[in-house]
């Protein structure tokens, strides 16, 4: 399902939910109540998520709620929703935070490797591209669980939003910073 959000006739903004890249481990995160044959189909990933800076203030979190909404009303076999902020790069996920989003994981990055021509891309065992030479980033990844239905359980600890700062991992617009000196004065 791919969403976007528009503003004078432009896009300028993009949400992108599909299936997880690792159902078989994901899907132990939350209790559905259904078996996992049945459970299978019961939750999405929000993989993908970009906005410029043209929108006014709490546009992500607003399209993502609306997002929430239709996800819903049109696929309501769909139960939770995982998503992933890229804490090598990006940012450390504030706006799921400020979604709803329960932080469900704090994790060293492993995967995700600046190569030779600038670019960055993942490294997992299938990968065709070329590693020579390339340095892995430093940083964290931080996993995210949305309930769209409330009856469901977490099963994975919820971590404190907090927790960011305490272990001195907090990342905005690919710059290490506290959640803490992010806001204003």
């Amino acid at each position: 399902m791919h969403f976007g959000c528009y503003l004078d006739g432009l896009l300028h903004g993009v949400l992108s939910y599909g299936n997880s890249i690792d159902k078989r481990n994901t899907i132990k995160f939350v209790d559905t109540g259904l078996s996992e044959n049945d459970g299978w189909n019961s939750f999405i990933e929000l993989n993908r998520m970009a906005f410029d800076d043209y929108l006014p203030k709490n546009s992500e979190s607003r399209c993502i709620a609306i997002s929430i909404r239709l996800i819903k009303k049109n696929a309501p076999h769909i139960k939770w929703i995982l998503s992933y902020a890229d804490g090598t790069q990006c940012g450390d996920g504030t706006i799921y935070s400020a979604s709803g989003f329960k932080l469900c994981g704090i994790n060293k990055n492993s995967t995700i490797y600046r190569l030779q021509d600038g670019s960055s891309k993942a490294k997992h065992g299938t990968s065709k591209a070329d590693f020579t030479g390339a340095e892995k980033l430093q940083g964290n990844q931080f996993r995210y669980i949305y309930l769209i239905d409330k009856s469901c359980k977490i099963t994975v600890s919820e971590i404190d939003f907090s927790e960011i700062d305490k272990r001195g991992v907090g990342m905005y617009k690919g710059k290490l910073i506290s959640v803490k000196d992010r806001k204003p004065k």
